[in-house]
């Protein structure tokens, strides 16, 4: 038994009063330090604390370095209209010791913010109902510009609302959105059409205008490996890999699932826990655990070893760790009091990832646990500096009080701590770069920025590339060029083509090197903006053979954006390559092409695809099937209805088509029935056909 539950145990069989000893004391930082038990690998240290911050949600540096803090002060209580008391704090380090030592508030008086990204000077800012920009022009480091950029998110629940903006490597601009309904506008362009938000996330380019639904949904923790791929976090599912974009898996509005994201911690709830259960989870825990049982339900929960409140997943892309922790993510879990810590691993059967825990390194144990119930490691960020950044809510309770039994909150103060938080820095003992070169970007010149694109922290490479875009300054260009073309790092050829992209200085030849490119990560990119170039076709169709799942995927979608007649075969040969594979499925059937007639006649003529039954083939079917139903394109469910009624049809196909065409006809909005025609081929399947098809042919005419 652990010792912190030996000492739970303890406190309740000597008989402590309840209402003194149920929920423990506040530790001063240093005492929590003495609290955590670390991976070997690494040192930790209080590099902020109170009283220059409290309720920290978020923390951003900007080009310069500079470190600012959001802090969240009313959670968990939604403040009255015009009195939110949330804050944006400048944190100083004067004496240079490392520790902050001074804070000066950069805004004050908002309602709910939760997140800041650094931009043009200033910086953006999720505070539900909206996102904003804030910039101080007079050098006192106050914001005298307060504008909104966009409004009509989300605001009820302050667990779900718009939050982590992340600045990807394709220049848009990501935030989670918890799939949460909203009529959003932008302020600067209203003559924009609202954007209806409902299951989605959200992503913009503030200096253009755009913006668009994005898949997901992320709740609190977004975050982009070094290869823009977009993993969130969502309360008990730790880590989510956003597989297909929000535009392709939409594109059809027939297709019978638009989810492009994918769980990637298979299911994994556990962790290992330091801390025992707080009393009220606990004592919740044990009566619904009595109400199953006394229901007959075979339903289990968990008060402690099991996520439930995993928070900010963050990728590590910087410069210092050991080249084992590159790439892996870190995730805190604010009721478990710890940080997980999984390893990435691109899959080579499917175009996502593994998501696995480091049972060499901490088998039974987390790269980060405390002992200490006020622990709320509830975000992070990976700094100029290489270090990794845990950001500390510390609070007594981190649950809403909304789920919580109203007799086991008569001893609970939802507000016990919010005049504290802290922030802690993790760094390597053994760092891989020593160089602590103190950023100041601002004031280098563009041709400079454009060296950093190369920098080996990702942290410098997406500053440089946001500068260089805010400056739009064309000189730059024969610089990037050659970044481009010569340099031997793929991640520096990654960013320098998408600034070409951001200056506008793209053109096909450029897409097509991109397409051809050594390393998997610019080739993806290459593929995905050979859709702007309709001469780039024939390349995109052998690019839907690469060598490369994530290639040959991101193929497959991009060319379902065209619908010329090389379309439906060149996809028809994807699905014989990936079978089984869910995500090339709905890659081809989330295409005009890939769920046309077309492609059904592409498949039967290759001779291969249906002459063997396969699970991925028969779902195939079956959705392809459904689509046609309920799109009650008649013409081709009386193809369907030809192709699969043969008596040496086997039995399989014959099910999954019947299957899918009723699903489709009865989801229809039009309450579709088959007609006299399709009544008659349905009929003629009778005779060469099993009972199960029968009952499905009676059940599709009973319509």
């Amino acid at each position: 038994m652990k010792r912190s539950h030996i000492l739970f145990l303890a406190l309740v069989l000597t008989g402590f009063s309840c209402s003194k000893k149920r929920y423990a004391d506040a530790l001063t930082p240093e005492e929590a330090l003495k609290s955590f038990q670390l991976n070997e690998d690494f040192n930790i240290e209080v590099f902020a604390a109170e009283p220059f911050i409290a309720d920290p949600v978020d923390l951003a540096f900007d080009e310069d370095g500079n470190t600012f803090v959001v802090e969240m002060p009313d959670y968990p209580y939604k403040p009255e209209p015009g009195k939110g008391r949330g804050r944006i704090k400048l944190l100083l380090d004067t004496n240079g010791d490392g520790r902050v030592d001074k804070a000066t508030v950069f805004a004050d008086s908002i309602s709910e913010a939760t997140s800041i990204l650094p931009w043009k000077g200033g910086l953006l800012v999720a505070a539900a109902p909206n996102i904003w920009f804030m910039k101080d022009t007079t050098g006192d480091f106050q914001a005298d510009i307060k504008k909104v950029l966009f409004k009509g998110f989300f605001e009820t629940n302050s667990e779900a609302q718009i939050t982590c903006l992340r600045y990807g490597i394709d220049n848009w601009i990501y935030a989670s959105n918890n799939g949460q309904a909203g009529s959003v506008t932008s302020e600067t362009d209203p003559g924009k059409p609202a954007l209806e938000m409902r299951s989605a996330d959200f992503r913009f380019k503030p200096e253009t205008g755009e913006f668009e639904q994005e898949s997901g949904p992320g709740q609190f923790g977004q975050s982009f490996n070094e290869w823009g791929h977009r993993f969130v976090t969502q309360n008990t599912i730790r880590i989510q890999h956003m597989v297909m974009p929000w535009r392709y898996a939409h594109r059809n509005e027939s297709l019978p699932s638009k989810k492009g994201v994918q769980d990637i911690s298979n299911g994994d709830l556990t962790m290992f826990q330091e801390t025992p259960p707080p009393y009220w989870r606990a004592e919740r825990t044990a009566r619904r655990v009595k109400e199953y049982a006394e229901q007959g339900l075979d339903r289990k929960e968990y008060a402690e070893d099991h996520f439930t409140g995993a928070s900010g997943g963050t990728v590590y892309a910087g410069q210092t760790f050991p080249e084992k922790y590159v790439g892996n993510i870190f995730i805190g879990e604010v009721a478990g009091n710890l940080v997980h810590r999984d390893l990435l691993t691109p899959r080579t059967d499917s175009p996502t990832y593994f998501a696995e825990k480091d049972s060499i390194s901490e088998n039974n144990k987390e790269f980060l646990s405390s002992t200490d119930p006020w622990f709320r490691p509830d975000n992070f960020t990976v700094g100029h500096d290489g270090a990794l950044y845990v950001v500390d809510f510390y609070r007594q309770h981190i649950e809403t009080p909304v789920s919580i039994p109203e007799d086991l909150k008569t001893d609970m103060d939802f507000m016990n701590g919010s005049d504290m938080g802290r922030v802690y820095r993790i760094t390597p003992k053994n760092p891989v770069s020593t160089d602590k070169t103190a950023p100041k970007l601002s004031k280098m010149s563009s041709a400079e920025l454009v060296t950093l694109l190369a920098h080996r922290g990702q942290w410098w490479r997406l500053q440089a590339q946001r500068l260089l875009l805010d400056r739009q300054d064309k000189s730059v260009i024969p610089a990037v060029r050659a970044l481009f073309t010569d340099d031997k790092d793929p991640k520096a050829r990654l960013h320098a083509f998408f600034v070409l992209d951001g200056l506008k200085a793209l053109n096909a030849d450029l897409v097509k090197q991109a397409m051809q490119d050594p390393a998997t990560g610019v080739r993806e990119y290459g593929v995905m903006l050979s859709e702007q170039y309709p001469q780039l076709l024939e390349e995109l169709i052998k690019s839907t053979a690469d060598s490369s799942v994530r290639v040959a995927f991101q193929a497959t979608l991009s060319l379902g954006q065209f619908s010329t007649k090389e379309v439906a075969p060149a996809m028809a040969r994807v699905l014989e390559k990936f079978p089984n594979d869910p995500w090339f499925k709905m890659a081809v059937l989330s295409s005009k092409a890939g769920s046309s007639p077309e492609i059904i006649k592409s498949l039967s003529a290759g001779g291969s695809f249906f002459r063997e039954v396969a699970p991925g083939k028969i779902s195939f079917l079956e959705d392809y099937a459904y689509m046609a139903g309920s799109g009650n394109r008649k013409e081709e469910t009386r193809k369907l209805l030809q192709l699969f009624s043969g008596d040496d049809t086997g039995e399989e196909w014959k099910l999954a088509m019947l299957r899918g065409l009723m699903k489709g006809m009865k989801t229809s909005k039009d309450g579709i029935k088959p007609d006299d025609n399709q009544k008659r081929l349905l009929l003629a399947m009778l005779p060469s056909s099993g009972t199960k098809v029968h009952d499905a042919i009676e059940q599709i005419i009973d319509l």
